[in-house]
């Protein structure tokens, strides 16, 4: 008989960011209030399911936003380095209004190739770690469900990657708001169907909804 398994991809609530950096790996930064909120709906909402399995993002908002989680299903989460927000040169680079670092001309020379994307992480490389983790967490739920907190560009990639749709793309209209769950269903080892949901979307503020860039982007990855 054929097995099914589900593997979550549940992306960090809300960051304390008042300065508008595009935090990245950096060390240092934490769920909001409203994170932690956010992250106790989550578990409030999955506490109840047959997950076996969790992991975890070594960055400290991926971590606070599994401990709910953790705590609700009895689990101890394992920490994995390839579920890490995506490296970029804009790291530390402050976007907000009248402080864009985009209006510099001395960043425009990592702009050149969208399809790599030049300013960063190459997206086959984000993802083929992101699949290995996926795998691994598919194998250790066997026949259960498995959660893995990782961050906005590295889920979406991921499921761009597994829909088999091009990595080009704007940001902006990304499907992967705050402590969003995107769940990739195995029948035995093939991926069958993959499902959206925002347990927490009710709780996100409306200036989030439709951010123009992540953690591991270059905002809205355009050229100049």
């Amino acid at each position: 008989m054929s097995e099914s398994t589900i593997v979550h991809l549940l992306r960090h609530g809300e960051v304390h960011n008042p300065e508008g950096v595009l935090y990245g790996r950096r060390d240092g930064y934490h769920l909001s209030d409203l994170g932690r909120q956010m992250a106790q709906r989550v578990a409030d909402t999955i506490g109840e399911r047959d997950i076996t399995h969790l992991r975890s993002s070594p960055l400290e908002r991926a971590q606070e936003t599994a401990a709910p989680v953790a705590a609700a299903l009895g689990l101890t989460p394992l920490i994995d380095p390839r579920v890490i927000e995506s490296a970029n040169v804009f790291e530390g680079k402050r976007f907000g209004i009248g402080d864009n670092a985009l209006r510099k001309p001395s960043t425009w020379v990592h702009l050149w190739n969208p399809w790599k994307p030049s300013w960063g992480e190459p997206y086959k490389e984000v993802t083929a770690r992101m699949l290995a983790a996926v795998y691994d967490a598919r194998d250790a739920a066997r026949g259960h469900e498995a959660v893995i907190v990782s961050h906005q560009l590295p889920i979406w990639i991921t499921r761009l990657a597994v829909e088999k749709r091009s990595f080009l793309h704007d940001p902006r209209k990304r499907q992967c708001t705050l402590c969003s769950l995107t769940s990739l269903h195995f029948t035995d080892d093939e991926l069958t169907r993959v499902v959206y949901s925002e347990p927490a979307g009710d709780l996100i503020p409306v200036r989030d909804r439709r951010a123009p860039f992540s953690a591991g982007d270059a905002p809205e990855a355009k050229r100049p």
